[in-house]
């Protein structure tokens, strides 16, 4: 059956962008995405994990001890004060 829909522009460019990263076509992913809403077929995932799988929550890679390399913050700010006004 086909059936017309109209997307907001950002919609339709997030969806396409979607498709070429992932090498499906438009049609796979709204049918996959509607027998999920209307089937039952979620994921299971918490929004949590979702956004912890994407990338958005985590650690940014650093040494063992869980500090940037190059020391925190406060100390490359305190070596850059000191190297300012150093005599």
């Amino acid at each position: 059956m086909t059936t017309t829909v109209r997307l907001p522009l950002r919609v339709e460019q997030a969806l396409a962008t979607y498709c070429v990263e992932a090498k499906r076509t438009k049609s796979e992913v709204i049918v996959e995405l509607l027998e999920q809403r209307f089937m039952g077929t979620q994921t299971g995932r918490t929004p949590y994990e979702l956004a912890q799988e994407a990338g958005f929550i985590g650690c940014v890679g650093g040494n063992s001890a869980g500090k940037p390399p190059g020391g925190g913050t406060k100390e490359r700010v305190t070596a850059a004060i000191r190297k300012k006004h150093s005599r």
